[in-house]
């Protein structure tokens, strides 16, 4: 276990716990559990605000309930028990994607109205996080406003005509995919720091035809730069994720703070 983790377990604000290699429905439920001690946080006016879960999943595909997401299955069932890979339907936004080792999965438990976050802020929040992260180890990663998450451009390339300079052949690093509840987040993100990329393969990712998936792994191979462990990644990415989730929960209490002071002036 490591150490700069499990320090984070009973952080009284933002706990943050590695559940280490799970299969998919046992983690989904573990979700529902903090989902529920983070609700009961907001009732009892607790300092929680959420909790953070690290999590590489055993091989699998997960399908949303979006209508054509089914679709994107392109594997038999026959070669999934070659891959040995399991299916699974989800709940979260999306389409279908891929987990499996070597995959860091993030499920930020975060009660958005103690942190005055909206959808949209959480999910750029999230792919900020990956972002800064690939940055910290020399790798230059872009958003795409035509498709959530995060990408990296071949090395040398880049498209001039595209507002964030992401080239057609640039590879996902990173995808994002939530649920919210009583405006609490549940599912998260997935970000591909040394998975077997054969197995995007069996699937069309995230809905996005010719679009292909990348790691940090091969990034930083391409680029002669210093390979980067998932221990390392699950590090960065928890202490990166806490500090932007207490900062937008400290900037919405000195909000608060502010309306309640014009209120009392403005009745005295």
């Amino acid at each position: 276990m490591n150490s700069e983790i499990s320090s984070l377990e009973t952080d009284p604000v933002l706990a943050v716990q590695d559940l280490g290699r799970v299969a998919y429905a046992p983690a989904y439920a573990e979700q529902v559990r903090r989902h529920e001690r983070v609700l009961a946080a907001r009732g009892s006016g607790g300092a929680l605000i959420g909790e953070i879960l690290l999590v590489e999943h055993e091989a699998v595909v997960t399908i949303s309930r979006r209508p054509a997401a089914r679709e994107h299955l392109v594997a038999t069932p026959e070669m999934l028990a070659m891959h040995g890979v399991a299916v699974e339907e989800t709940d979260r936004g999306g389409d279908i994607t891929y987990h499996g080792p070597g995959q860091l999965v993030v499920y930020p438990i975060i009660d958005l109205e103690r942190t005055g976050l909206g959808v949209h802020d959480h999910v750029r929040l999230m792919e900020r996080a990956v972002l800064e992260v690939c940055a910290a180890v020399g790798l230059d990663a872009r958003r795409d406003s035509t498709a959530t998450g995060v990408w990296v451009n071949p090395p040398g390339l880049e498209d001039t005509h595209h507002p964030e300079g992401v080239h057609p052949r640039a590879g996902k690093i990173a995808a994002m995919g939530v649920r919210v509840r009583k405006w609490i987040t549940l599912h998260g993100l997935s970000f591909n720091v040394e998975p077997d990329l054969a197995h995007f393969g069996l699937i069309v990712p995230c809905g996005l035809a010719g679009r292909p998936v990348t790691s940090l792994a091969k990034e930083c191979a391409a680029r002669g730069l210093a390979s980067v462990g998932m221990e390392r990644v699950k590090v960065m990415m928890a202490t990166r994720l806490r500090e932007l989730y207490v900062e937008a929960a400290r900037a919405k209490r000195v909000r608060s703070d502010q309306v309640r002071a014009d209120q009392t002036r403005a009745t005295t």
